[in-house]
């Protein structure tokens, strides 16, 4: 396990959104725990989110096509979207799938303190904004939610539609549901933290041993594991908490949003169940688009990927939507 010490600097409008000075552990995954993964042979890409902090990304598809931007949540990787993304890039779009900091082959600060709601919805702007992607659709789901429709809503221009399933977008006014509060409660206080497992457990269909294995690979050991355990304490569950004005002015963004929105919930997720409603009544753009219900569990690409990609390819195939 390689310790490498760094300061957290982040360039231009990324450091005034998100500060931090401190010095941090921050570890990278060898390459050895990712090789020969199934059903993920595509090739990595990097960018440097800060001096010392590297994220990775999937990017298939041809160049110039518009980009189709893939958000996984917690505690998963871009692995979770290996079946979506071939037949998406395929149709001729293309497809880029970032590893969250503290996931997948990207870079782990090791503190659980170095990591913030906003702090992550910076690093994936910063991203976005260094590859100058544009006319965006958005696929995201669980913190991909969280995440993504806070960056759709705070750089619109770049965004041309949305397509939303099993996550949200919470300002802590409301009720929470009993499965978050257990597994926030496991996250934080569960001494067995078997990350292979836990996306079994929101999966319907049995996960081999190799996909299990693939989803414990960007964590050697416990200390790997920050980011995973801390995330479902950085839900807003109350009005006053750090996050909520930033969601609910991305609500108020939401609830003037014209372009597509097209939400994908699944039949058997205990924790989003229901959430879809809110953005079907708030948001202008959902009103007039064919919406999905997906089957299976919380994560709905391992349960029903081809639907899911099917959806993408005849959304993005309406034609391109101005910002």
């Amino acid at each position: 396990m390689q310790f490498r010490p760094g300061i957290f600097l982040m360039p231009g409008r990324v450091a005034r959104e998100y500060r931090m000075s401190c010095i941090v552990n921050i570890l990278r995954t060898p390459d050895a725990r990712f090789a020969a993964l199934a059903d993920y042979a595509f090739a990595p890409n990097y960018h440097q989110v800060t001096s010392e902090l590297r994220l990775h990304y999937v990017d298939v598809g041809p160049r110039e096509a518009a980009p189709v931007l893939m958000l996984h949540g917690e505690p998963t990787w871009s692995y979770l979207y290996r079946h979506v993304i071939p037949p998406v890039a395929a149709a001729g779009h293309r497809v880029l799938a970032p590893d969250l900091v503290g996931f997948g082959k990207s870079d782990k600060p090791a503190e659980r303190s170095a990591y913030t709601y906003a702090g992550q919805v910076a690093w994936i702007r910063h991203w976005v904004e260094a590859l100058d992607l544009r006319d965006i659709t958005l696929v995201c789901q669980d913190w991909g939610s969280l995440i993504g429709l806070r960056a759709a809503t705070e750089m619109p221009e770049r965004f041309a539609r949305i397509i939303l399933g099993n996550g949200g977008l919470p300002t802590g006014d409301g009720a929470v549901s009993n499965a978050f509060k257990l597994w926030r409660a496991f996250a934080r206080w569960s001494p067995w933290f078997p990350i292979g497992k836990i996306v079994q457990a929101g999966t319907r269909r049995a996960l081999t041993a190799a996909e299990r294995a693939a989803y414990d690979a960007p964590f050697p050991t416990a200390a790997y594991k920050a980011a995973a355990r801390v995330y479902p304490a950085l839900v807003p569950i109350t009005p006053d908490d750090p996050a909520s004005d930033a969601n609910r002015e991305a609500w108020r963004v939401l609830e003037r949003w014209e372009k597509p929105f097209i939400c994908c919930y699944s039949d058997g997720d205990p924790i989003t169940h229901g959430l879809d409603r809110f953005f079907l009544e708030r948001v202008p753009g959902a009103k007039a688009q064919r919406h999905v219900t997906l089957r299976g569990g919380h994560f709905m690409q391992e349960d029903d990927a081809r639907t899911l990609a099917d959806l993408v390819i005849a959304a993005c195939g309406t034609g391109r939507t101005s910002a």
